[in-house]
């Protein structure tokens, strides 16, 4: 809980379960579409297609299937069709999953934030308490203190 306490909120055993089941639920009705697991050499070599793109693939394909005489003989345009709609409605589902990650990267963030404010100021308050050698604070401000490691300073030159 930080002074400005922004939120105070609790996720239930119950909507965990809720929200982890959604989710199984969700990869397992795209199982015959979420199939890869590219590299980050494969991601970077694969051509990339975002809103502009989108919508240059949807007019090419488009402009294809009206002018099927300008279609080269070894482009399939119904698999075009069919990769170009499944991007699409990959796409929108991506959009609205970022949205929902977000909120959730804030909230987290949020809730950390105040959480780690808060264990700062009681490892403070015990480490002035240690300071004035009060009884039982000793192993908590050890245990403490190593998220703060000191880095070794050089105190002279090697020659």
């Amino acid at each position: 809980m930080s002074l400005n306490n922004k939120i105070s909120a609790e996720i239930t055993a119950e909507q965990m379960a809720k929200v982890s089941a959604q989710l199984a639920e969700a990869k397992v009705t795209l199982k015959d579409v979420l199939i890869f697991n590219l590299t980050a050499g494969e991601r970077q070599a694969m051509l990339k297609m975002a809103d502009r793109t989108l919508a240059f693939v949807g007019r090419a394909i488009s402009h294809a299937k009206q002018s099927p005489n300008l279609v080269p003989s070894f482009l399939d345009v119904a698999e075009a069709q069919k990769d170009y709609k499944l991007a699409a409605d990959l796409y929108e589902i991506y959009l609205e999953q970022s949205k929902f990650l977000r909120s959730i990267e804030d909230a987290m963030m949020v809730a950390g934030g105040e959480a780690y404010e808060a264990a700062l100021v009681f490892y403070n308050a015990v480490k002035g308490a240690q300071k004035s050698n009060i009884a039982g604070t000793q192993d908590i401000y050890e245990d403490l203190k190593q998220q703060f490691p000191r880095s070794r300073k050089n105190t002279g030159t090697a020659i």
